[in-house]
Parts: C-alpha cells; sequence; structure tokens
C-alpha cells in the first residue's frame, strides 16, 4: 500500500469515526497514530504519539489560549454581558426588530472580550432570549440572531481560532487579531442589515420596543466602560507593542479579574465556576491541537499536502479559481465539523498551496474564519444552533437552523467583500509591520 493511499485511508477513517460523533482530538491522534505505524513503523509513531502530545501540553505559545478563555468567563459571570445588552437595548430597542439589533451589537461587544463562538452565543441566548420572548418576537428572528451573532467571537478579536492558526502558520497573532476588527465591525453591520430588511418585509416578527430618553442612553453607556477599557488595553497594547500575544492574554485575564473585583460584580462561586469552564475548554482545545498535530505528522509522510501542491500547479487554473474551489471545500467540511477540528485538519494542506499562488497568508486566515463561521451556524453540525436550542429549549431545533439562515447572506457577502477587497483584512496588519 503506498503512503498516499494509506493518507486517503486514514481520511476517510476520520470523517466516518466524526459523523459518529467521536470526540475530534482523540480520533485525529488514534488515526495519525496507526498511520504514522503503517507508514514508518510502531515505535516511530509511538514516540511521535507522546511527543506530540507533551510539546502541545508544555507549549508556551499554547499558554494565550486558558488565559483568553479565563478572560471571556470571568467577564460571563461578572455579568458584562448583560450590561452590554441593556446599553445596546436602550438605544435600539424602539426600532423595528430593535432587541435583535441589541443582541448583535452586545455579541459584537462581548466577543472582545471572549474569544469564543460557541461562549458568547450561549452568554447572550441567555441574557437576550427572555427579552425578546417579552417582546413576543417571532423564535426563528430571536434565535437565530443569537446563533449568528454569537459566531462574531471567533472574528472580532481575541480570538481563539486566529491563535491556533497563527500558531500552525507560524504568522503574527498579533497582526491577524488587527485583520479581524474591521471584516469584524462590517459583519455586526451587515447583521444589522439583514435584521432590518427582515423586519421590513414582516414587521410582526420584531415590534419595536418603548422609546428611551437621552438621559437613559447615555446612564447606560456605564454599561461599556468596562468592555472598551479591557478592548483598549488588549488590543492597544499589541497595536503599540507593549505586549507579546501571552503577554496581553495575561494583562486582559488580570485586569477583568481586577474590574470585577472594582465593581463587585464577581461572587466566589463565579469565580470558581469561571475557572472551571476555562479549564474544560482549554483542555479540550489542547487535545484537539494535539490530536492534529500527530495526524498533521502522519499526513507529511504521506506527501499528500505535497501532491495536492503539484496537483494545483499542473492543473494551471487562475488562482482565483482555487481560492474558490478551497472556499467551497470549507463550507461543505463546514457543515460537517467543528470549526477548530476543521482549521486543524485542513491547514496542513491548504496553507502550501496558497503560499504557492501567492495569497496573503493573514487573508487567507480571515477568510477561514469567515468560512468557519459560516460552519457554525449552518446544518446539521452548527455548533451554535445547538448551543442556543438547549437554552431555547421550548425552540425546536430546525426553527433555531432556518433563523440563522437568514443571517447566513451577511456572512457570504462579507467573505465576497474579502475577495475582491483584501485590504479591508490588510489594512491595520500593515500597519503593524
Amino acid at each position: 500500500m503506498t503512503p498516499t493511499l494509506t493518507g486517503i485511508i486514514g481520511f476517510a477513517v476520520l470523517i466516518v469515526l466524526m459523523f459518529l460523533r467521536m470526540p475530534v482530538g482523540f480520533v485525529m491522534a488514534i488515526v495519525g497514530y496507526l498511520g504514522f505505524g503503517v507508514v514508518v513503523s510502531w515505535s516511530a509513531a509511538s514516540n511521535l504519539m507522546i511527543r506530540d502530545f507533551y510539546s502541545t501540553f508544555s507549549s508556551y505559545n499554547l499558554t494565550v489560549i486558558p488565559l483568553f478563555v479565563l478572560m471571556g468567563q470571568i467577564a460571563f459571570h461578572s455579568g458584562i454581558s448583560g450590561r452590554l445588552f441593556h446599553a445596546a437595548h436602550k438605544f435600539f430597542g424602539h426600532l423595528p426588530g430593535g432587541l435583535a439589533i441589541a443582541t448583535i451589537g452586545a455579541c459584537a461587544g462581548f466577543s472582545a472580550v471572549c474569544g469564543s463562538t460557541s461562549a458568547t452565543a450561549a452568554t447572550m441566548a441567555s441574557v437576550a432570549l427572555p427579552e425578546m420572548k417579552k417582546y413576543k418576537y417571532d423564535p426563528a428572528l430571536a434565535t437565530g440572531v443569537v446563533t449568528a451573532g454569537g459566531s462574531l467571537g471567533i472574528l472580532i478579536p481575541p480570538s481563539t481560532i486566529f491563535i491556533i492558526y497563527g500558531i500552525m502558520t507560524e504568522q503574527s497573532i498579533g497582526e491577524l487579531f488587527m485583520a479581524g476588527v474591521i471584516p469584524g465591525i462590517l459583519l455586526s453591520c451587515f447583521f444589522v442589515l439583514s435584521i432590518l430588511i427582515w423586519t421590513y418585509f414582516r414587521p410582526e416578527i420584531g415590534p419595536r420596543g418603548p422609546k428611551t430618553t437621552w438621559k437613559e442612553k447615555i446612564k447606560s453607556l456605564s454599561g461599556l466602560i468596562e468592555t472598551l477599557i479591557l478592548f483598549v488595553l488588549v488590543m492597544g497594547g499589541l497595536f503599540a507593542g507593549f505586549f507579546t500575544p501571552t503577554e496581553a492574554a495575561g494583562v486582559g485575564a488580570f485586569g477583568t479579574i481586577i474590574i470585577a473585583l472594582i465593581g463587585r460584580n464577581l461572587t466566589w462561586a463565579g469565580f470558581k465556576n469561571a475557572l472551571y469552564d476555562t479549564t474544560r475548554i482549554s483542555c479540550m482545545i489542547f487535545v484537539v491541537v494535539a490530536g492534529a498535530t500527530v495526524f498533521g505528522h502522519f499526513l507529511a509522510v504521506t506527501r499528500i499536502p505535497g501532491d495536492v501542491g503539484t496537483l494545483v500547479a499542473e492543473l494551471q487554473l487562475h488562482p482565483m479559481l482555487v481560492m474558490g474551489i478551497i472556499i467551497i471545500i470549507y463550507l461543505f467540511l463546514g457543515c460537517l465539523m467543528d470549526s477548530l477540528a476543521m482549521i486543524m485538519l485542513t491547514i496542513p494542506i491548504f496553507y502550501p498551496v496558497i503560499l504557492s499562488l501567492g495569497f496573503d497568508p493573514i487573508w487567507f486566515g480571515v477568510i477561514i474564519v469567515v468560512v468557519a463561521e459560516m460552519g457554525v451556524i449552518t446544518p446539521p453540525v452548527g455548533i451554535n444552533a445547538y448551543v442556543v436550542a438547549g437554552v431555547a429549549r421550548d425552540v425546536p431545533l430546525h426553527v433555531v437552523f432556518k433563523g440563522s439562515l437568514h443571517m447566513l447572506y451577511a456572512m457570504i457577502a462579507l467573505a465576497v467583500l474579502l475577495i475582491i477587497f483584501p485590504q479591508i483584512a490588510l489594512f491595520l496588519p500593515q500597519m503593524l509591520r
């Protein structure tokens, strides 16, 4: 059996096991170990497994992940998300679909201190859905907006997906964070536009809320101060070169704790829950990274990445056509697997291809995240939809997916704009260089 054929069989087995809902990290590690053993030797495979798991869990670069996760968990348990929604509600609640618009604004703000799509979706679902139910919002609109808005957690920095991509491709995490800012703001605006169009044709699905005075609006802005301080502290420090990404994560986590304590918004039980959730989420990410590292080494010895690159070069297709094919593959995979697993699985194959075609790796990182966002809201494995359905137990899953698909057009519009105008993503990173 040739190494290439072994690699293809390994891929097939991996996809089947993922469909069976086995843990992604362990599946990639086991398939990678068995494949490496077949192609090279079993002793080499055992050494590879031990080395890759040890190097992942002892990696200094990866310490940025639990620190940013802790930052988001402390922000959640100290009530920052609720205050963000309250402020957005005061400004936009009186518009058609105003609570839905407020939810997008709160999701964008919370994403600036969270970095996880499912955490953002779960947090905002618990905060926003009861309010929208109170004002008799259509369940599809209410849950769809929270599902899509939660996806901003991996585009607006700090983002765990950008961190993993940066480590895998040896690109600057600071530049990747900067590259996500403008697209994140644009996507938030596109979401708002989608809501306005949706409620314009069907005003009954998003009734107007009560109007508020300017005094109430200005008073509510106090709920934005904490998020603004943290975002400026972390991203401003990165942008100015004061911090490395790991140092910025530490400063952000410490700053979030201090702000929560000063405001007396963090209980001892909330702090313990934040530590528990941080440990659980971080361990899950580390296992996925370690498993993908083992599988990546297996792919390397099968020569599949090199074969794909050679095939693309021999086809002599236009670079944009190749990029279109890659995006379609990502869209397909995004419907089948978790975004982190998808990126860990495909980067070793597609990254050399996009470099050979002359595309900017920072821009490609943003494209991947935008496509991954589509994956977290589309059936059958749209993780955000399952998270929101778990919070809104009275809303069927198909209704959640129906609502989220209305927001998919905004993501497609952003992806098209990024392809036509790469400077949307590259403007801020180039200022760092």
